[in-house]
């Protein structure tokens, strides 16, 4: 917090000392190291898979697919049938390597596709 000294200027001592004397840290770098120190950095950075799982695969297979999960290193996949389940199950090494391709640093150790429940 910043506090007005006597002077009407301001007290920077909270913030390591006068403006300039610290360079600027970015931001993401500070949400990595407290990530980190807790033990979720991984975790969080293999969550990503889920917002890009259709430009991974293409759009056939996103049409039929729904990146639904990531759980100890494993991806989790609803698919909409049966046949499609069977056919993505013979591919899933070809998607594990697009996967670990799109993020080398934290790559998944398998993909499970399971039926998508129908409502």
């Amino acid at each position: 917090m910043m506090r007005a000294n006597a002077d009407g200027g301001s007290d920077r001592s909270e913030f390591g000392g006068d403006e300039g004397s610290r360079k600027p840290v970015a931001l993401s770098s500070i949400v990595d190291k407290i990530l980190e120190d807790h033990g979720v950095l991984a975790q969080v950075r293999r969550m990503s898979v889920l917002d890009e799982w259709s430009e991974l695969v293409g759009d056939a297979v996103a049409r039929v697919t729904r990146a639904r999960s990531v759980e100890d290193g494993v991806l989790i996949v609803e698919v909409r049938s049966s046949p499609w389940l069977m056919e993505l199950n013979m591919m899933k090494g070809d998607f594990v390597r697009r996967v670990n391709d799109y993020m080398p640093d934290t790559p998944i150790e398998r993909i499970v596709f399971v039926q998508a429940e129908t409502e």
